[in-house]
C-alpha cells in the first residue's frame, strides 16, 4: 500500500481504531514490523561492573542476558542452552564464574564460549567453538545497556542525539541503583499504556497531584522517534503535604543548568521504553508486550551518590508523589483499555494539541497500513 499524502489524509485528525488495542493478529504484526527491532533497556553499567556479573530480560517470549567477560567487555546472549534448550539463568540478576545450564550441566564461559560438556564422550563429533551461546545486539547509551532482537531500527544513540547536550548534565553514567527492579503484570494493551504516556490532556483531569506542582506548565512535544514531556515546579506550595514538602526539601542540583533545577523531564523512545528523569533521580520504564491485552511494566530508580539529608527526603517524597501518580494511570488505563474492546468504540478525534498521539498513530498507519481500517482485514 502506498504510503498516503498527510496532507490530504482524512485519518489525519483521527486516533487508532479500537481493534488494533486487542486483537491478536494485529500484535502478531506489530512483533514483526518493529517490537523485535526496538531497542530494549537492560541495565545500567552501575549494576555489571565486576567480571561476572549480569543482568536479565524477558521479551517477547526471547530472553536475554547481558554479562561482562573477564576482558570487561559487555555482551549479550540468549538465554538458551545449546543442547536440549533450556533457560540458564531464572533470576533478574546474579555473579557467575561460568553460565550452568540445570537440566543436564553444559556451561558456559564469561564470553558465551561452551567450556564444559558432562559425557562429553557421547558426542564424538562436537566442536566446542561451534556451541557458543548465541549472541544478541547490545549497544551501551549514557551507561545504560541496551538490547536488540533483530536489526532494522536506529540505535538508541541516533534516536537521542538531538537531546544529548540537555541529558548530558545528568551525568546518567555516574549513577547507581536506589531500588530494585519492579515487574508490573497489567491486563492492558503496550499501546494503551504508552498513548497514555505521551497524553498531556489527561494531566489536569487525571493527576491533580501534577496539576498542583505544575499548574499549567506541562508541555509535550513529538519528534520523528522520540516523545518529550516537561512540566516545571511551581514556587506556589502545595496543599498537599508530600507535594509540598517535596518542593520545599528538594535541594539544589549543582550539576544541573538552573533551568532544570526543578523541572521534571520525560522522553518516550518508540516504541515502548521510556525515561522519568528529575532533579533527584532517573528511572526507565518499559511497557513489555506479552500478548494483545497483556502487558508487564518494568521499571527501577537510578541517582547520583548524594548524602545529604534534605536530598534522602526528596527521594522518598518523589517515590509517595510517583506512586499516587501510577495508581490514578493504572485506574485510567483500565477504562480505556475496556472502551477499545468494546464495539461500540470509534476511533475519536484528536486535538490539535495532542501531537504525541498525532505522531504515534501516523506512525502506526505507515508501519502497519492495516491500522487504518475500521476493522480487521478478513
Amino acid at each position: 500500500m502506498a504510503e498516503p499524502d498527510l496532507r490530504l489524509d482524512p485519518l489525519e485528525d483521527l486516533s487508532l481504531p479500537g481493534w488494533v488495542y486487542h486483537d491478536a493478529d494485529f500484535f502478531e504484526a506489530e512483533k514483526a514490523a518493529f517490537l523485535r527491532k526496538a531497542p530494549q533497556v537492560v541495565c545500567h553499567v552501575s549494576e555489571i561492573q565486576q567480571p561476572g556479573e549480569w543482568r536479565k530480560l524477558d521479551y517477547l517470549g526471547e530472553s536475554v542476558i547481558v554479562i561482562r567477560g573477564d576482558d570487561r567487555t559487555v555482551r549479550a546472549f540468549h538465554n538458551v542452552c545449546r543442547h536440549r534448550g533450556s533457560r540458564l539463568v531464572d533470576d533478574e540478576g546474579g555473579c557467575d564464574r561460568v553460565l550452568t545450564c540445570p537440566y543436564h550441566g553444559w556451561s558456559y564461559g564469561r564470553d558465551g564460549a561452551l567450556r564444559g560438556v558432562p559425557h562429553r564422550e557421547q558426542y564424538p563429533g562436537l566442536v566446542s567453538e561451534d556451541w557458543a551461546l548465541k549472541p544478541v545486539a547490545v549497544e551501551e547509551w549514557q551507561g545504560f545497556y541496551f538490547v536488540t532482537l533483530e536489526p532494522g531500527a536506529p540505535s538508541v544513540a541516533e534516536t537521542m542525539a538531538p537531546y544529548e547536550a540537555e541529558i548530558a548534565p545528568y551525568r546518567f553514567a555516574e549513577m547507581a541503583p536506589i531500588g530494585r527492579v519492579t515487574l508490573r503484570p497489567r491486563r492492558l494493551n503496550w499501546k494503551t499504556i504508552a498513548d497514555n504516556y505521551s497524553d498531556g490532556l489527561h494531566i489536569p483531569v487525571g493527576h491533580p497531584g501534577l496539576t498542583r506542582l505544575f499548574g499549567k506548565d506541562y508541555r509535550i512535544e513529538a519528534g520523528e522517534h522520540v516523545d518529550r514531556m516537561e512540566g516545571d515546579l511551581r514556587d506556589t506550595p502545595s496543599a498537599n503535604p508530600s507535594e509540598r514538602a517535596y518542593q520545599q526539601f528538594l535541594p539544589d542540583a549543582a550539576h544541573l543548568p538552573d533551568s532544570h533545577k526543578r523541572k521534571w523531564l520525560y522522553f518516550k523512545l518508540f516504541p515502548n521504553v521510556a525515561f522519568d528523569i528529575y532533579p533527584d533521580q532517573v528511572d526507565f520504564m518499559q511497557f513489555l508486550p506479552v500478548s494483545a491485552t497483556e502487558t508487564v511494566i518494568r521499571e527501577i530508580s537510578y541517582a547520583l551518590p548524594d548524602d545529604r539529608r534534605e536530598m534522602k527526603v526528596a527521594r522518598y517524597l518523589n517515590w509517595r508523589i510517583n506512586r499516587q501518580v501510577n495508581a490514578e494511570d493504572t485506574m485510567l488505563v483500565e477504562r480505556v483499555q475496556a472502551g477499545m474492546e468494546s464495539g461500540a468504540y470509534e476511533p475519536g478525534p484528536l486535538g490539535t494539541s495532542e501531537v504525541c498521539l498525532r505522531s504515534f498513530a501516523r506512525r502506526l498507519r505507515r508501519e502497519l497500513p492495516q491500522a487504518r481500517g475500521a476493522a480487521p482485514p478478513a
